[in-house]
């Protein structure tokens, strides 16, 4: 028995079909023309000094953002070490050890932190670390970073652990396992794909961050030594470059923005490519 379709259902389904196709052309056209721009404008000024040198002073032509990138790593890998063990435990205890009111409450305040503007951010580390220690640095920078990864880390460590079947809770239980062993020996490695992958989204979601950073790393034309001075980042050399009235430094912030989204797109497509993985590899 089959059933017949009426012309206005036919034509709902076509309208409806078409407005899903273009709206999802749409999306990706808008990432391969911020992609497009910024390699037209950006590209041309990328040279191996680029990458290699430090910033000319100011009215003299070409240089290079080697401390920025530098920089931008040291303060990323110092917001890692804060801000993902902090989250990744209390998403484990969200998960695994807390009742459902007070679960609740801690997920609307991380729900509430993931929500505060990165300026609002930035101004808390300044307060925090920047006066007490009286100078800007990149420790202050990777705190405020740090910060700003914690309620992703929580609710992205919370969501694949509950992924995990409770069977295996069950198993590891049944064998002898303490509640904490079969968390970190067999639920924390089953969902370990995920877990990694969230975290490669939390760094790349801060890794273009300005505001934070302009509060507490400020900036730095040369080589920072250690963590406790002035640092430049990417970011922030994009933007001080951007409002400069030199046509040069104009075209060294496209470039850097075009490095800056080249890294972040990259890191986007491993982590989805780790989440697309991690099923196989744990049926295997």
């Amino acid at each position: 028995m089959t059933l017949e379709i009426s012309p206005r259902r036919r034509v709902i389904n076509f309208v409806m079909l078409s407005l899903s196709g273009v709206c999802t052309v749409l999306v990706i056209a808008v990432l391969f023309f911020i992609l497009g721009y910024l390699f037209v404008h950006g590209a041309r000024s990328l040279n191996w000094n680029f990458f290699t040198k430090l910033p000319k002073p100011a009215g003299e032509t070409g240089g290079g953002m080697a401390n920025a990138i530098v920089g931008s790593g040291k303060v990323l890998l110092l917001a890692t070490v804060v801000g993902v063990p902090v989250g990744f435990l209390a998403g484990v205890y969200l998960a695994e050890y807390s009742g459902k009111t007070f679960a609740f409450v801690i997920r609307y305040v991380v729900d509430l932190l993931n929500g505060v503007p990165s300026i609002v951010i930035g101004i808390v580390g300044y307060a925090l670390v920047v006066r007490p220690m009286h100078h800007y640095s990149t420790l202050a920078g990777g705190i405020a970073l740090g910060i700003m990864m914690i309620p992703i880390a929580v609710r992205t460590t919370e969501e694949f652990l509950r992924a995990v079947p409770n069977s295996m809770r069950e198993g590891a239980m049944a064998l002898g396992a303490t509640k904490a062993q079969t968390v970190f020996t067999v639920v924390v490695p089953a969902a370990a794909s995920g877990l990694m992958s969230g975290m490669m989204l939390n760094l790349a979601r801060v890794a273009g961050e300005t505001a934070p950073l302009l509060f507490t790393a400020l900036g730095n034309m040369f080589w920072s030594k250690g963590w406790l001075a002035p640092i430049a980042t990417l970011p922030v050399m994009i933007y001080n470059y951007a409002i400069a009235p030199d046509e040069d430094l104009h075209q060294q912030a496209w470039a850097a923005g075009f490095v800056l989204l080249l890294l972040i797109l990259v890191v986007n497509v491993t982590a989805r490519m780790i989440i697309a993985r991690g099923p196989a590899s744990s049926r295997r």
